[in-house]
């Protein structure tokens, strides 16, 4: 098992664990934004991005959606691995765990290519090379995979003006858990807390900042 270089050393010997204390805040959580109206998840692979203008009026959409219902974003790396470091965060309170996290999401739609490859306008080999990369952007295809391989159900806080939340749940098990993730203009995801429950880390380069 290979992770992020700055992971302590002895985390190489073991595979990163999700506690019992992190499904518990998930839950809390998810109590918090019960009421909320959600719609149905369709995995997609990524659309265009947005020019600034729309970037920027889509993350201040975000912003308040964020006030209104007292949530809080753990800014994540914009390297290209922002969706599966945010997952990361969630899973583990480690965004540097994202190799694992991508690793299981990539051998998840190698074993099950029914479930996933209707859903991709490309050759299938193709795409999942192309989403072994380190960098290269998830999408709700992913998202998907993570659902069924991690059995959560992933809820999206998004910018969308027509769909305030996108909930993504396994196809055929009951989820054991819930992962919060905000997602704007199609551009980047990151890991969502109550407002003042965000860790201290150290700051990351590359922010997505408007």
């Amino acid at each position: 098992m290979i992770f992020s270089s700055s992971i302590p050393k002895q985390s190489y010997q073991r595979k990163p664990r999700c506690s019992q204390e992190n499904i518990k805040e998930d839950g809390r959580l998810g109590k918090r934004l019960s009421h909320l109206d959600s719609i149905p998840h369709t995995p997609r692979v990524n659309q265009e991005i947005p020019d600034v203008n729309d970037a920027t009026l889509d993350h201040e959409t975000l912003f308040q959606r964020l006030t209104t219902y007292g949530l809080q974003e753990l800014q994540i790396e914009g390297d290209g691995n922002c969706q599966f470091r945010a997952l990361a965060d969630q899973l583990f309170r480690n965004p540097d765990y994202h190799k694992h996290v991508r690793k299981q999401v990539v051998r998840q739609l190698k074993s099950f290519k029914k479930l996933y490859e209707g859903y991709v306008p490309m050759k299938y080999k193709q795409y999942l090379k192309k989403m072994k990369r380190s960098g290269e952007w998830g999408d709700h295809v992913t998202l998907q995979a993570a659902a069924d391989r991690f059995e959560a159900k992933i809820c999206l806080l998004t910018s969308f003006r027509d769909s305030c939340v996108i909930e993504i749940v396994p196809k055929d098990k009951a989820p054991t858990r819930e992962l919060w993730l905000s997602f704007w203009s199609e551009v980047h995801y990151n890991s969502l807390y109550a407002a003042g429950d965000v860790p201290t880390r150290p700051t990351k380069k590359k922010h997505w900042i408007f």
